[in-house]
């Protein structure tokens, strides 16, 4: 008899009250950890986004990391973060019209066009050898943040019941996640690109690109095959954008 084996997940660690699930999985990465486990913080105090930002986690809302070791080299490591937006993709799509799901350059998960979940990979040599992975993913269950950055929403806005509970969330976050993990490493990025693609917004319309001390504007064309944004600028030259803020509109 044949078929498709069940996805079993790491362990998933619940703790009250924690500053950083990555902060955590990077204690216990260096003091050898290798993973796989899911580090799940039910209140955070001091949670951080992209390029040193604060993440406002907020009571109802889920806080958590997947920390892992990894012997492939950083730059292909580095390709993890697009499936685990396409693992939140999948996880929202359990709870909303899969329709209001879209996800934009280079891993941020929208739900109806706005916010709705940070993505945070961070790394380091491990004591084992290879590197350690963390892949932070905060999501807004059951509001949006306070003091948000850009436009955000959460789950809650657009559900008549109430939301998932964080303990629930992280089990479909870990299942969707573990299939997505099984595929970049049987088919490789293409096949995570082309799902990521599927699910894309934005490409084909303009959009401003801010790197730091430079902002370029252009059409988002597409990904290359190393997961860099191909943006095709007013005068028609190619620009691979590989790290910056993309924002399309509103978004």
């Amino acid at each position: 008899m044949t078929g498709v084996l069940p996805v079993v997940v790491p362990p998933i660690v619940v703790l009250g009250e924690i500053d950083s699930t990555n902060a955590e999985a990077r204690r216990r990465a260096e003091a050898g950890e290798a993973g796989p486990v899911w580090l799940v913080g039910l209140r955070q105090t001091a949670g951080r986004g992209r390029r040193g930002r604060a993440w406002e986690t907020g009571e109802g809302n889920l806080a958590a990391t997947l920390l892992f070791r990894t012997d492939k080299a950083p730059a292909e490591a580095a390709q993890v973060s697009f499936v685990a937006a396409l693992a939140v993709a999948d996880m929202l799509a359990q709870y909303v019209p899969a329709s209001l799901v879209s996800l934009k350059w280079p891993n941020d998960p929208l739900l109806g066009g706005l916010k709705v979940s940070g993505i945070l990979i961070e790394s380091g040599a491990s004591p084992m050898g290879g590197l350690w992975i963390a892949v932070g993913v905060g999501v807004n269950l059951a509001r949006r943040p306070i003091d948000a950055e850009r436009p955000a929403t959460s789950i809650a806005t657009y559900r008549e019941i109430p939301p998932p509970p964080p303990t629930e969330a992280i089990e479909v976050l870990a299942g969707a996640f573990e299939r997505w993990f099984r595929t970049w490493n049987a088919l490789g990025f293409p096949a995570i690109a082309d799902a990521w693609t599927a699910r894309a917004h934005g490409l084909g319309e303009p959009c401003v690109a801010r790197l730091g001390v430079e902002t370029v504007e252009g059409i988002a064309e597409g990904l290359d095959g190393d997961g860099a944004l191909r943006l095709r600028l007013d005068d028609g030259q190619l620009r691979r954008i590989t790290a910056g803020d993309v924002f399309f509109g509103g978004a």
